[in-house]
């Protein structure tokens, strides 16, 4: 994981050791939201890892979708 993905992720880990528990477990999706941040985090770096996940955030409402969701694999850019 980057140095900026790490720094990205502080808040991430503060929220599930400290608000998590006390708000319960209500995500929508498997994995959860912020298990589902860390891993876009650490497989996509930062930038499009951040991304993906404010997007996952912004699905998860009554509105939106649930069931299971995992982080794309990132794609070989060695690949025509």
């Amino acid at each position: 994981m980057t140095p900026l993905a790490r720094l990205f992720a502080l808040p991430i880990r503060a929220y599930r050791l400290i608000l998590s528990p006390w708000i319960g477990f209500n995500c929508r999706y498997q994995p959860t939201c912020s298990a589902y941040a860390l891993e876009a985090l650490e497989k996509h770096g930062a930038i499009k890892g951040g991304w993906m996940a404010v997007k996952r955030i912004a699905r998860c409402n009554p509105w939106g979708g649930c069931g299971y969701d995992p982080v794309p694999d990132p794609k070989d850019k060695g690949e025509s």
